[in-house]
This record gives structure tokens, C-alpha cells and sequence, in this order.
């Protein structure tokens, strides 16, 4: 049981379970962390799951196979075009099938010819990169004839999702999740045919989809907001009875450049400025990349946080102000002073509506790693479950799910700090 709980933060257990591992998300965690979760509440048809970061669609997915209603946020638009699809069970596999065994046909007897026509110059220079010419034009030249010759919005959808595994099984670059890497394989580009990778995928969806419409599980409404968790006026007041959610981890992760590939490969950005205004702005922060100075109000931390929780608010600054001082003696001089005030300004506003939404007697379990950016420990957990008490919460309690960090261990360039991942469960 210890060993299955130190794995509910991970992705791991997702990746063979029926529409879960539709979408290899590198900030997922367990489905069976939110079976637990709505099994120990005693949760019915009548009750409602919410997901502040529903990303891929874990915890939504999850909810609707116990036959659970669930509304999920999520303001990453090419995550949340991958949640939308792995929530749709309605889609008729028959004619799906039908679809997919015509764009076969069409493929088989285009391909040669449509990539030929593909012009490499016009794409984004990450994308030669990733691939040989040859697998490059067959990837454009698939993804053309599925805009060409598929008509219905979620069969596109559906093709979409599965060439988006394809991209990272067929790259001759180092794309496995979360990190792209193609200098390391740059001289190493090998030819790898992306049809039958493609054709291979859409037969285990469509398979998943039988399974889920086969009346063996569970069903309910699954509504995913595409927006921001800070404002989620599509919530009524007191409706919640329970939250399972992880927020992005306070550790320089940039969730919007995790997905470049995807987005450069799908025409959904073509630059990294680009990927700012489309993902980056609109996400809570969590990276260097993702705050600059005038993104913050005078004096850093919001004047709700320090007229809420005004310990909590002490207690930032003085980590804010240790992080500024060590940011001048540093090479890099990388803005953490601003990542965790801009990360915990969000983080305030989400758990004041999560405060506004949860029923008297609900809880909310919240996947979280503490971090240590420039060797200064930030306690989130801890943070986030105080600033809870303050809006309102009766209480909070902390599992630790497994050690962190240690891989780099033996990096001179690392901190020294123990971090580990955990659960906070915090009740209303």
C-alpha cells in the first residue's frame, strides 16, 4: 500500500489505464489517487468533484468512470484541447472506425506524393530538428489530409490526440516527457515511418471508447471550463464536496514550453513569443520565464494575502527577501524572488475560491513539492495549508508521498535540500 501511494503523484500508473494514457502529461499524477479520494468521501451521482488544474483531464476522467460529475479548470488551450477529447465518450465508434479506415485508404494512396509537396522551410526550426526530412513531411502530410478529408470537429480532435503521441514515438530527438533534446541527437536522425504509429494509436482509442460505452463502469457529466482557476464564477457557492488537484510545483518548471512541439508541429504557435501570450500569460506562475517585475504589485505579495493571512504574508517576505539577496551574488541571477510571490499571489486567489466554493465538510487534497531554488527551502505545503486556515478551512494534515531529488544528488550545482512530494488534505 506505502509503495502504491508514493506512485499517486506520478503519471506512471495513468499510462496503461483506459483513456488516462491517451496523453503522456508530464505533470500528471494518479487516477487511483482520486478513486481513493471519492471512495473514503462516500460520494454519489448527487455530488461534485472540482479540479482548479485539470491539465489532461485526470481527475475528470477518473470521476466520470465512478459515474461522479466533475468540473475541471484549465487554462493551458493545448492541454485543455487534450482533456476535452479524453472527456468525450460519446463519440460513435462505428463511424469513428469507418473514418479512420478511409483516412487510411487516402493516406496509402497520397502520402508518397503530398509529402513530397511539403515545404520544410516555411516550419518552426525546432521541428528539423526533432526528425528526419523524410518522417518530418509524412507527420505534415498526415496532418494535412486529416484537416483535409475529417469533417467533424471531434474526429479532428480525435486524430489530433493520437498524432500527438506520434510526434514523441517517432522523433529521433530526445522528446521523451518532459524535456525536449535535440542537440544531443542531432547527427543520429533516422527515418521512422508515422502511419502505422498513427493508425496503431487510433485502434487502442477507439478501443478505450468501446469500454467506456459498454455500460461495465460508471458515467456522469464531466464540464470542463477552458480558463483560469482564479475565477471560477462557474462554481456556485458551497456546491464542492470534495477537490483533488495538484498545482504546478514551485520548482522553474515551464509548462508552456513542455508543450512546444505539439503547438509548433499543430500551427497553435509559431515562436516563443508566441507561446508567452497564448500559454505562458495565461497560466499561474511557476517559472522565471513566466514573470517580469511590472507583472507584480508594488511591494511584491498582494495586500490580500498580508490582510488575510498576515503571518503567512511575514513569512514570503522574508523568503522573497533571502531569494533577492541571493539573486546579486548568483552568475545567473535568475528572478525566484518574483516566481514565488507572482506563484503564491495565484495560488492565494484559487484557494479564496476554493474557500468560496467547498461545501461545510468537504475536503480538498492538493498533490504538492515543496522546492529549493538557490538552496532556499519553501515549505508549499505548509504555505498553501495556512493560508487555507486563514479563508477559512478547519484544518489541514500532510502525507508525504516519497524523497525528491535525489538523482541529483551528485550535481555540484545543486542544492543540498531534502525535498519531497505530498499530499495536503485540507478539510472545510
Amino acid at each position: 500500500m506505502e509503495k502504491a501511494k508514493s506512485q499517486y503523484g506520478t503519471f506512471r500508473e495513468s499510462m496503461r489505464a483506459p483513456i488516462h494514457s491517451w496523453f503522456t502529461y508530464p505533470a500528471g499524477y494518479s487516477y487511483r489517487l482520486v478513486e481513493v479520494k471519492i471512495e473514503e468521501a462516500g460520494l454519489d451521482k448527487d455530488s461534485l468533484v472540482l479540479d482548479p488544474f485539470l491539465g489532461s483531464g485526470t481527475t475528470g476522467v477518473a470521476a466520470k468512470f465512478m459515474g461522479i460529475p466533475s468540473i475541471g479548470y484549465e487554462a493551458h488551450p493545448f492541454v485543455q484541447q487534450i482533456a476535452t477529447a479524453k472527456l468525450n465518450w460519446d463519440v460513435n465508434t462505428e463511424e469513428l472506425r469507418d473514418v479512420i479506415d478511409a483516412f487510411a485508404h487516402e493516406a496509402a494512396k497520397k502520402m508518397p506524393k503530398l509529402a513530397e509537396k511539403i515545404d520544410l522551410t516555411t516550419v518552426p526550426e525546432l521541428l528539423p530538428k526533432c526528425y528526419s526530412d523524410q518522417t518530418l513531411r509524412e507527420l505534415l502530410g498526415l496532418w494535412k489530409l486529416v484537416q483535409e478529408s475529417i469533417s467533424d470537429p471531434a474526429h479532428v480532435l480525435f486524430f489530433k490526440v493520437a498524432m500527438t503521441n506520434t510526434l514523441r514515438v517517432v522523433s529521433s530527438a530526445g522528446t521523451g516527457w518532459p524535456y525536449i533534446a535535440p542537440s544531443k541527437f542531432a547527427e543520429k536522425k533516422v527515418d521512422r515511418p508515422a502511419l502505422p504509429n498513427l493508425l496503431k494509436r487510433l485502434d487502442q482509442m477507439v478501443l478505450d471508447l468501446d469500454y467506456v460505452q459498454g455500460g461495465r463502469i460508471g458515467k456522469a457529466k464531466a464540464t470542463l471550463v477552458s480558463g483560469d482557476s482564479r475565477n471560477m464564477s462557474k462554481v456556485k457557492d458551497a456546491s464542492v464536496d470534495l477537490v483533488v488537484t495538484s498545482p504546478p510545483y514551485l520548482n522553474n518548471f515551464d509548462y508552456a514550453d513542455r508543450t512546444r512541439l505539439e503547438m509548433y508541429f499543430f500551427g497553435d504557435a509559431t515562436s516563443w513569443g508566441d507561446i508567452t501570450s497564448k500559454v505562458r500569460d495565461k497560466l499561474v506562475i511557476a517559472a522565471t520565464t513566466q514573470v517580469n517585475g511590472s507583472t507584480l504589485p508594488e511591494g511584491m505579495l498582494k495586500s490580500d494575502i498580508r490582510d488575510a493571512a498576515p503571518k503567512v504574508h511575514k513569512d514570503l517576505m522574508k523568503t522573497i527577501t533571502a531569494l533577492g539577496i541571493e539573486k546579486k551574488l548568483k552568475k545567473g541571477k535568475k528572478n525566484y524572488d518574483w516566481m514565488v510571490a507572482g506563484y503564491f499571489n495565484g495560488i492565494f486567489d484559487i484557494l479564496a475560491e476554493c474557500a468560496r466554493t467547498v461545501k461545510v465538510g468537504g475536503e480538498m487534497h492538493w498533490v504538492l513539492g515543496d522546492s529549493a531554488p538557490y538552496g532556499i527551502h519553501i515549505p508549499t505545503e505548509k504555505f498553501i495549508g495556512d493560508i487555507a486556515l486563514e479563508l477559512g478551512f478547519a484544518s489541514y494534515t500532510e502525507e508525504i508521498l516519497r524523497t525528491r531529488g535525489d538523482k541529483w544528488k551528485n550535481n555540484p550545482q545543486r542544492h543540498g535540500v531534502a525535498l519531497q512530494e505530498s499530499i495536503i488534505t485540507i478539510k472545510r
